[in-house]
């Protein structure tokens, strides 16, 4: 529109200009000779032919040298050019025109091309600039669309095949089968379209014969859509809407990834925009060539973080475990898609003896399968030392001896060329343990973030104390924290991509979960609810893990504790008070094998262990018998020979007992195990 509206002044202006300029030198023609007139008619003859259209060029000339014999040579008279000087005069003229219309329409043919080729270069600039910064196949799709329209397109459409935005392997579906597509991005000039919306599934194959060298990358050009049929089986989209609203011509381009094709890019142009031609085909099959390697990447990234994200899922806790200490609720929320995959927090819930509850919260550094494979070897190190009922603070010194040998073994991986050994490995922890008899609190920390507590009245404060280096430092010592929450407080453990981000800093962090813990909340899924619509952002960078445990307490009828003197004759008491307690519980069922798990314990409490010796019953989800001494020495399990006069002891503990163990305290030993309850 805008070159035929040039055209049209070009021509008002050959044929206006000569005659005005005419009109002007009428009054002054006996003042100066016909030469002079004829050269600013030559002026005005070269700024229209100098606009570079050849048409007005000639019709400038045949104007002026119309007018130039009307007005000057033979004014009022008829066309006669009679001398000599005249007629050479004339023939400058159109000569001239015809000189400088031919080469300002050859420079603006130039320019124009230069223009064409510079948004060209511009266009495939912006689309390498915006295409490919995200790892996420529909935000790059849809990027493809934001640069191409309106600038070479009226509309694009982008279709992927499903399996490509799960991760999946495309394989060769595309090109022989018919497959299930999903039109993830489009974009156009007009809101109003017959084309489909993005979300649309439809079922497509390139296989078709219309589709000949989609396989190779080759992209198929319709100038015509109106005069031909070839082209609709290229596209889902419903072939009489495209053409009553006016859709003129078309490029599709397949998506090809490295090993198969992912989908396919439409380009369309309506009745109003001059149709694509074959200078066209190579700036749309460099766009989607661009997008292919993008959207590919995207696929094998979403590939792996799946992959990784798996596999951290299949290592956290599938469901927290049944315990009577504490109520528990948790969340947890890998890291966005825009960084290098899950990272490796995890969170765990492990029953302990004595109704005891150990909980525990890490965090791995890094990201990815590395970072779960480690995360998981962490949590099965963690749950195997507190099957030992270690005290936090040596748990936690042996967790770092353990990632002391892993850094070395890394550290030998790569020296010895080993890519996949090789790395640094840093991580937190926070192991706490709680005491539903005692009513007490014992935790350490290797780096990690101490939690907040939530008090029954509504109180939030953050536990203070020693935290010591992370995991892996080795040298530095350990400290145990003791305190003791009010029955129902809530315990707050978290790890510190729920406090810190790139849009807050920790002490703001912190500040906000201890308002957002202040918050009511019918229960602790809903306080968890709470705290993760607060403090969650759509840009974390990081894994979040929240673990939210209240703490409850047994009554004094569920617990029966006597000291016993260290006297061996004082089995039989110890037998009697056990049996008496068994009978006030109503579990009288249990009697006998109580009656002799307790003489057992209480008489190798006497002769191998210090007094003082204190038997304690629980009566729980199951019946708890304790003895404690004062001796650290820990007894062992062993198959007594025929002829031994001992040894037997807790072979027999072992046998009529559902489980038991031995856990150290600052002084002393516990020597503990658990019977079943009788059916009701």
């Amino acid at each position: 529109m805008q070159g035929l509206r040039g055209s049209w002044v070009a021509l008002v202006s050959a044929l206006v200009a000569p005659l005005f300029a005419c009109l002007v030198l009428v009054p002054f023609r006996d003042g100066f000779p016909d030469f002079e007139s004829a050269l600013v008619l030559m002026a005005v003859l070269v700024a229209v032919a100098a606009q570079g259209y050849r048409v007005a060029g000639l019709i400038a000339a045949v104007s002026a040298t119309v007018w130039l014999d009307f007005f000057l040579i033979s004014p009022w008279g008829s066309l006669s050019v009679a001398s000599s000087n005249d007629r050479w005069t004339v023939l400058l003229m159109l000569g001239t025109s015809v000189v400088v219309s031919e080469l300002a329409a050859r420079g603006r043919s130039q320019r124009r091309r230069a223009l064409r080729a510079h948004g060209r270069l511009e266009l495939l600039h912006d689309a390498g600039m915006a295409i490919g910064t995200a790892l996420d196949a529909e935000r790059t799709a849809q990027k493809l669309t934001e640069v191409a329209v309106p600038r070479f397109a009226d509309f694009v459409t982008v279709d992927l095949a499903v399996s490509v935005l799960l991760g999946g392997e495309p394989g060769a579906a595309l090109e022989e089968d018919r497959t299930e597509v999903r039109r993830v991005a489009m974009a156009g000039i007009h809101e109003q379209h017959p084309l489909h919306l993005v979300g649309a599934l439809h079922g497509f194959s390139f296989a078709v014969p219309q589709a000949n060298g989609f396989s190779h990358g080759r992209a198929q050009l319709e100038s015509d859509l109106p005069a031909s049929t070839a082209w609709q089986p290229l596209v889902p989209d419903d072939a009489a809407g495209v053409l009553d609203y006016g859709m003129r011509s078309l490029i599709v381009v397949p998506l090809r990834g490295r090993s198969a094709l992912l989908g396919a890019v439409t380009f369309w142009r309506t009745r109003h925009t001059e149709p694509f031609t074959q200078a066209d085909l190579s700036d749309a099959e460099e766009l989607a060539a661009k997008t292919a390697v993008a959207v590919d990447n995207a696929r094998r990234y979403t590939r792996e973080r799946n992959t990784a994200l798996t596999l951290q899922r299949s290592l956290l806790p599938q469901r927290l475990p049944e315990q009577t200490a504490v109520d528990v609720a948790s969340r947890y929320l890998p890291a966005g898609p825009q960084t290098a995959g899950v990272g490796g927090d995890w969170y765990d819930v492990i029953p302990l003896s004595g109704c005891r509850v150990a909980l525990v919260v890490g965090d791995v550094v890094g990201h990815g399968i590395n970072a779960s494979a480690t995360m998981g070897r962490l949590r099965t190190a963690v749950r195997t030392l507190a099957d030992v009922d270690l005290p936090p603070d040596e748990l936690i010194t042996h967790l770092d001896d353990l990632v002391i040998h892993v850094t070395d073994d890394q550290q030998e991986g790569r020296a010895e060329g080993d890519a996949a050994a090789a790395g640094e490995l840093g991580a937190t922890c926070l192991y706490a343990v709680y005491d539903p008899v005692a009513r007490s609190c014992t935790m350490a920390s290797a780096g990690h973030p101490l939690p907040f507590v939530l008090t029954p009245d509504g109180k939030v404060e953050q536990v203070h104390g020693f935290v010591g280096p992370p995991l892996g430092f080795g040298g530095l010592p350990f400290e145990s924290l003791e305190f003791r929450p009010p029955t129902g407080s809530v315990l707050a453990l978290y790890s510190n991509g729920l406090v810190q981000s790139r849009e807050r800093d920790l002490d703001e962090g912190l500040a906000g979960l201890r308002l957002a813990l202040a918050l009511p909340a019918a229960s602790l899924e809903a306080a968890c609810d709470t705290v993760m619509h607060t403090l969650v952002t759509h840009h974390m960078d990081d894994d979040i893990t929240l673990l939210l445990a209240r703490t409850r307490a047994l009554t004094a009828d569920q617990v029966a504790v006597w000291e016993i003197p260290a006297d061996p004759a004082m089995v039989v008491r110890a037998r009697k008070l056990a049996v008496e307690q068994l009978d006030a519980w109503g579990l009288w069922e249990s009697a006998f094998v109580t009656e002799l798990l307790v003489s057992e314990l209480v008489t190798n409490a006497i002769r191998h262990g210090e007094p003082p010796v204190e038997l304690r019953l629980i009566r729980d989800s199951a019946l708890i018998c304790e003895v404690s001494d004062a001796s650290s020495t820990a007894p062992h399990l062993r198959r007594a020979r025929d002829f031994d006069e001992g040894g037997r002891g807790l072979l027999l503990v072992a046998q009529l007992s559902q489980k038991w163990g031995t856990r150290h305290a600052a002084v002393g030993k516990t020597i503990w195990c658990e019977q079943r309850l009788p059916a009701e």
